[in-house]
């Protein structure tokens, strides 16, 4: 419901003088009940002094009324000089409170504008939308009008980054049976962190169009798939956390997504977010991912056989042996065993770093290094 706004309102001097003809006092009467000088009764009425809350309280006693009431007439006064040229507020506070805005220009992903109203045109263009009350849409048909009912805006903003820059890219047209080979391939690299420069390439052979966006701060994502159109799947990577194990987790997730086609027929975007957690709730597209990602990083029959014959005694040597019998990095056994146990610092210094291998050799926005 809008306010009500007065067609004019009135200096609390003119009610002043009311109340004085009312009790036939003068200016001067009233200072002397007051105890105030005379100038500030005549300050007062002529609209020369604004009504402190003091004299508002002694108008208050010596009328009869209250403090808010002479307060309230202050406040509508002052508020009523107040003559804004335009509407800037209003629309900077939609803007802020529909999209992560101040990171967004941090970022680069929408040039800055002093212009409020060219600032919105740059974030409907971002985003694809008529104007800043619609709603994004990031899927191809946008079929559904709660496709990203779901999504927060951190997390918007971050996968039309990622559609953006996977749009831009060429590659051949997807195909299922390429990628299978490419899994292949992906395999042989797991036993050295440094392999991972090779994946961009391996999955743009099949038609993956892979990019990596620094996440968001609060965002919790970990991944992502969606598709362009019927033959563009794309995944998105947050890399939020940079560990061999964690980085062949989630990509091999996030394939399984693209291997599934989830989300290609119902027209909606796979958001991933804490991958790996094993939650009750998970719909059945997350528990197939889940068990392709631990099942790529260490074969699950591998494991159990491990655990049955090790448990509860899982010493570094046991399992750097058994990292180097199924020809992993022992920080994939370290990133499962962890799950397993329940125990996150096990052996954690095997889990070692990635990202510096990976990004030179992919499409990267972050870190940084910020894309235009």
């Amino acid at each position: 419901m809008n306010a009500r706004v007065s067609a004019e309102v009135f200096p609390p001097g003119e009610f002043l003088r009311e109340e004085l003809e009312e009790r036939a006092w003068t200016q001067q009467e009233l200072a002397d009940i007051l105890d105030r000088p005379p100038r500030l009764i005549s300050e007062l009425i002529a609209g020369k002094r604004s009504i402190a809350p003091e004299t508002a309280k002694g108008l208050a006693d010596a009328f009869g009324t209250s403090p808010d009431y002479w307060m309230n007439l202050e406040s509508q006064y002052q508020l009523s000089k107040v003559k804004l040229p335009n509407d800037n507020v209003v629309r900077k506070a939609r803007l802020y409170s529909k999209f992560p805005v101040r990171e967004m220009l941090r970022r680069g992903w929408v040039r800055v504008s002093e212009n409020v109203e060219v600032l919105e045109q740059r974030f409907c263009e971002f985003f694809g939308i008529q104007s800043v009350d619609a709603a994004p849409q990031l899927c191809h048909n946008a079929k559904k009008t709660h496709v990203m009912a779901d999504t927060t805006p951190l997390q918007l903003a971050w996968l039309f980054r990622v559609r953006t820059m996977a749009s831009q890219q060429v590659v051949p047209t997807y195909s299922k049976a390429k990628l299978a080979v490419g899994l292949e391939k992906l395999k042989a690299l797991v036993l050295s962190p440094e392999e991972v420069r090779q994946v961009p390439h391996i999955l743009a052979e099949a038609g993956v169009r892979l990019v990596f966006v620094e996440p968001l701060a609060g965002s919790k994502m970990d991944g992502a798939c969606f598709w362009l159109d019927e033959q563009k799947p794309v995944i998105g990577m947050t890399l939020r956390f940079d560990r061999i194990d964690n980085f062949w987790f989630v990509l091999r997730h996030e394939i399984e997504h693209v291997l599934q086609e989830d989300g290609k027929v119902d027209d909606e975007v796979v958001i991933d977010t804490d991958v790996g957690e094993s939650k009750e709730d998970l719909p059945e597209c997350e528990r197939r991912a889940n068990a392709a990602g631990a099942d790529f990083c260490v074969p699950t029959a591998e494991l159990e056989n491990f655990i049955a014959r090790v448990q509860p005694y899982f010493s570094e040597e046991k399992v750097l042996r058994f990292a180097q019998r199924i020809s992993v990095h022992p920080g994939l056994v370290v990133g499962q065993l962890q799950r397993r146990l329940d125990r996150h610092d096990f052996l954690r210094k095997h889990q070692v770093k990635v990202r510096a291998h990976v990004l030179p050799s992919a499409d990267v926005d972050g870190w940084g290094s910020f894309t235009e």
